[in-house]
């Protein structure tokens, strides 16, 4: 159980490098284009940085035809799935709303889920025990950590982005909507990574400082409404991201949710 612990965590830790952190704009825009080079590219990104990590964090793995197989074959899907949702992107608006980045994300984990148990030899059923419950050497926790820190902040930014895209078609202000969007992504990016280090610390109290120099920072943008609206939406959903990551490594790490007084 260990070993299939282990093999998800990392192959999932490759997936979300590889789709949030190692993807680049122009990559995107090849595969939206329908260039065979954007998928190429991405496809031989995703399959060396699973077989990399993955051989990493798990040992023996690295040169059995079984694992480069898997490793293959969650490739090929990984890109399939990318493909249906481009091509459903040019037929209708919703593929490219907070919903589909849901299902499309959720998809990606069942698959790598399934990768792993056909690596680990392991029917799927047993992967619905308790799953917290078997991370307790110290190599599984490190990717644990690795796997929530990039989800939550990376990956957060994107569920965010698409969750607050209709508020920035009518805001105005002293930026552009791209440039007031990309700075909130950045920011977004360090306060999750502070606050949800300050949470996995145990100490909230931490957290609240970081909110009060952000509102501070932001204040005297606070008079136009809309941006206020846009500002406290942002700021809600990404803490919320934060302390859902920190819960979960407080109940790996502590095995409890309850911080210190």
């Amino acid at each position: 159980m260990e070993m299939l612990t282990r093999t998800i965590l990392a192959l999932y830790l490759a997936h979300l490098l590889t789709d949030f952190v190692l993807q680049s704009s122009r990559m995107v825009k090849q595969k939206r284009s329908g260039a065979a080079a954007g998928y190429a590219k991405h496809g031989a990104v995703y399959f060396a940085c699973g077989v990399s990590v993955t051989g990493f964090f798990v040992p023996g793995v690295f040169f059995s035809l079984r694992f480069q197989a898997a490793v293959l074959a969650l490739t090929l899907v990984h890109l399939g799935i990318d493909w249906c949702k481009i091509a459903l992107a040019r037929k209708t608006a919703w593929a490219e709303g907070t919903t589909a980045f849901a299902i499309d994300q959720w998809m990606h984990f069942v698959t790598v889920v399934a990768a792993g148990c056909w690596i680990a030899s392991v029917g799927p059923s047993q992967v619905v025990r308790k799953f917290l419950g078997v991370v307790r050497a110290p190599s599984d926790r490190v990717l644990l950590v690795m796997v929530v820190y990039v989800a939550v902040i990376f990956g957060g930014g994107y569920l965010i982005r698409f969750l607050t895209r209709p508020l920035l078609k009518h805001l105005q202000a002293g930026e552009s909507p791209l440039q007031l969007s990309n700075a909130g992504m950045y920011i977004g990016w360090l306060e999750r990574f502070l606050v949800m280090t300050a949470l996995f610390l145990r100490s909230p109290a931490t957290a609240g400082l970081i909110l009060a120099a952000k509102s501070i920072a932001r204040y005297p943008e606070f008079k136009k409404e809309q941006f206020a609206e846009y500002f406290l939406i942002g700021t809600l959903l990404s803490i919320s991201a934060a302390i859902l990551g920190g819960v979960i490594l407080l109940k790996a790490f502590y095995g409890s949710f309850v911080l210190p007084q």
